[in-house]
């Protein structure tokens, strides 16, 4: 059997730190989430959606809390959530409201279902508060099912997280074919005995801190479970750092993509290079109106002005100059690296 796997979505994030417009482009991006979710899971003929959690950010929308349950009613397939830190079970949390019959909602401790015709059982535990002890710890699954699937917002990372911390130890005692995870935002997995332990990331990134591809698992269920990573078509963050040697424009141009993009490019540039301004080059890339140049370039420097000391260092710079005359053309590039050395610089070695 085939399940797609997806979790923090973090619907109605505030994007803080972007412009108005840019956080109304990926206000828009992240409706349309729900959608492209059901939507990958119904190409990719899966049998079951499990969504792990984080799928509000905090205080939720009529805009949002509408367009999940149309896409997961349109998704024609179970659907199973497991709420986390930031969408809790609660009072005030989205969950209070009315679903589609096809959505089963985990609303505390570990219960589990068994989809009709599927011969297989999902157990969930869901968050209540803002953290949560480690719900896995002491869990298995019981017997009688061909798969055991479990569903959990929870930390693989970090053993003492006040957010749900699992361990390999828990999964592999759990005695689950998948567990399904939540919380972390870039996709990770581990196997340990029978179990595939998984978490997809985020489906979109928010900022620079979550960058590249994004986007869900889809999981196969069989003699041994397997995971794939699915990306999907949503606005991405790329964080570069560009030498802009000799010519700022033409460094830009390289590291850039080819015919223009919607997605957000932050790129620092380093290296020797006379005044410049960064907001007149990147006018000149218009085709990109998400690209925040980051200057970091240096002046110039004179590369010989040390021969004349009487020092250490300029011993070495005088030596290094001389083969310069010599015809040693290499003597040039070696007087920059130990400029970029002496100056307490990481140096990648041609």
């Amino acid at each position: 059997m085939k399940l797609l796997h997806s979790a923090d979505w973090h619907l109605d994030a505030p994007f803080t730190g972007r412009s108005p417009e840019e956080a109304e482009v990926l206000r828009r991006a992240q409706l349309r989430l729900p959608e492209q979710v059901a939507a990958a899971a119904k190409s990719q003929g899966c049998q079951l959606l499990l969504l792990a959690g984080d799928l509000f950010d905090g205080p939720y929308t009529r805009a949002s809390l509408d367009a999940l349950r149309y896409a997961l009613e349109d998704a024609a397939m179970p659907v199973f959530i497991a709420p986390g830190n930031h969408d809790f079970y609660g009072p005030e949390s989205p969950w209070m409201e009315d679903f589609p019959g096809n959505v089963h909602l985990f609303k505390g401790n570990w219960e589990s279902v068994s989809p009709p015709g599927l011969g297989c059982r999902v157990y969930g535990a869901a968050f209540t508060g803002p953290q949560a002890p480690a719900l896995l710890e002491g869990f298995s699954a019981g017997d009688g099912e061909e798969y055991s699937i479990g569903l959990l917002h929870g930390d693989p990372l970090q053993a003492d997280s006040p957010y749900c911390p699992v361990t390999a130890a828990q999964a592999e005692a759990s005695n689950l074919d998948y567990l399904a995870l939540g919380h972390i935002h870039q996709t990770g997995s581990f196997r340990r005995g029978r179990t595939l332990c998984a978490w997809p990331g985020c489906p979109m990134g928010r900022g620079f801190d979550e960058t590249g591809p994004k986007g869900v698992v889809v999981a196969e269920l069989g003699k041994e479970t397997r995971a794939e990573f699915l990306p999907l078509d949503t606005p991405r963050f790329y964080d570069w750092t560009v030498a802009a040697e000799p010519d700022p424009e033409a460094a830009l141009a390289a590291a850039l993509p080819a015919g223009g993009s919607g997605d957000f490019f932050r790129v620092t540039l380093t290296g020797e290079q006379p005044a410049f301004s960064p907001e007149a080059l990147a006018a000149k890339f218009s085709q990109f109106p998400h690209l925040e140049l980051r200057d970091r370039t240096r002046p110039p420097l004179d590369l010989w002005a040390p021969a004349g000391e009487d020092t250490l260092e300029g011993i070495l710079f005088r030596l290094l100059r001389q083969r310069l005359e010599d015809g040693q053309e290499n003597a040039a590039l070696a007087a920059r690296i130990c400029r970029k050395l002496l100056d307490g610089e990481e140096v990648a070695l041609p």
